[in-house]
């Protein structure tokens, strides 16, 4: 089929929860894609950070082949080699001493959300069950992770939202401060707020974030589906500020583009007992056996240092090329989690990201003003100078 012939299959028959760019990628190797038609392009969005080993990185592919071939399923009734073992592995590279998987990062921060209130209720005395989380933060869509977002445009037509859910300025202190009562049993934060425009908070923000919860008996939940497993320069988000959560959720990069996600916690903090919570395909055979060389790659390969030390390129890039342009603004983020902010008065973020697709650069943007730029971390010093090649004709 066509890009065409798709689009047109998927305008009669898919609801439109998206409004897809016009072209259907269907093979990748590495940072390349390639659509319907046989065209190449440069993949700097990685599925929205998922492929961090690159498309079709063949451990992984021989990883999934070999398990598909021996078994893909059997619930959790019954014991899971593959998932046992992606437990050990999350726990030593971490904070954490157990995890509980699942389907998304959405399901993750459901899970984190249920945790926090089982954990406020065996405090003595109890405390309450109220949330805080940020403005301009995202948690996902589901009605729990939904009431986390702090985003009015994601939320309105689909109140009435959970109840206890308060939301202060993120990288606010005193905002903070003065909401975490004995009414609230955790906070919940991006590291970095990635949907919310890539935005880092001050360097001693988090610090003290930390020292509040404590001081306060609050748990601390650190949401690093885009932040965690290398993206960032780091294993995780949080350690570029030295601290630890009491609960972390992963997905994203975690299965290399199968679908599984991961909440995990400190003994303290693991209060889940059977029956709590569930998950009908979390951390099935295929999907761990996926994490499992995901995370051999990473470790084999060097990307987590990789990240940091391409992030460093393209930020060094894109304000070189463009420090001087009309349209540029600043380049926020860490690692290879980037955004470009420009002057949508000369440029609209949406134009950069078409024009960039026709010159086969695969860019997202985030509203009018800024555009992501979340390569896999295999990804190449030439493919970052070609990037910045074509955004600076896009901008031009």
């Amino acid at each position: 089929m066509t890009n065409s012939e798709i689009g047109e299959l998927y305008t009669q028959h898919v609801m439109r929860t998206y409004r897809p760019l016009p072209v259907a990628f269907v093979r990748g190797q590495g940072c390349r894609v390639w659509d319907a038609e046989g065209r190449e392009y440069l993949d700097f969005v990685a599925g929205i950070t998922v492929m961090a080993v690159g498309h079709s990185h063949p451990k992984v592919v021989e990883a999934v082949q070999r398990q598909a071939a021996q078994i893909v399923h059997t619930s959790n009734l019954y014991l899971i080699e593959p998932q046992a073992r992606l437990a050990e592995r999350l726990t030593s590279l971490s904070f954490a001493d157990e995890c509980f998987f699942c389907n998304s990062g959405t399901e993750a921060n459901e899970a984190a959300l249920k945790l926090a209130r089982k954990w406020a209720g065996r405090q003595q005395p109890e405390r309450g069950r109220g949330i805080i989380a940020a403005h301009k933060s995202f948690h996902g869509r589901t009605l729990g992770a939904l009431s986390a977002t702090g985003q009015d445009k994601y939320q309105k037509a689909f109140e009435p939202l959970l109840p206890g859910f308060a939301y202060v300025p993120f990288g606010d202190l005193g905002a903070l401060g003065s909401a975490l009562t004995e009414d609230i049993c955790a906070v919940v934060l991006e590291p970095i707020q990635a949907e919310g425009g890539v935005n880092v908070p001050a360097d001693d923000y988090l610090p003290a974030v930390r020292e509040l919860c404590t001081d306060r008996g609050a748990l601390l939940v650190l949401d690093e589906v885009q932040t965690g497993l290398g993206r960032t320069g780091r294993w995780f988000g949080h350690e570029h500020w030295g601290i630890t959560p009491d609960v972390m959720t992963l997905a994203k990069a975690l299965g290399s583009g199968l679908p599984i996600g991961a909440c995990l916690a400190t003994s303290a903090a693991a209060v889940f007992e059977p029956g709590d919570h569930a998950a009908t395909f979390g951390g099935n055979h295929l999907c761990c056996s996926a994490a499992l060389a995901t995370l051999d790659v990473m470790e084999e390969e060097g990307l987590v240092a990789r990240a940091g030390e391409r992030g460093a390129l393209l930020r060094s890039l894109l304000e070189e090329r463009l420090g001087s342009h009309p349209a540029f603004r600043e380049v926020r983020g860490k690692g290879l989690l980037l955004a470009l902010v420009i002057d949508p008065e000369y440029r609209k973020a949406g134009e950069v990201q078409s024009g960039a697709l026709a010159e086969g650069l695969v860019l997202n943007a985030m509203g009018d003003d800024r555009l992501r730029l979340a390569p896999p971390l295999v990804v190449s010093e030439e493919e970052c100078h070609r990037a910045v090649d074509v955004i600076v004709r896009c901008l031009s």
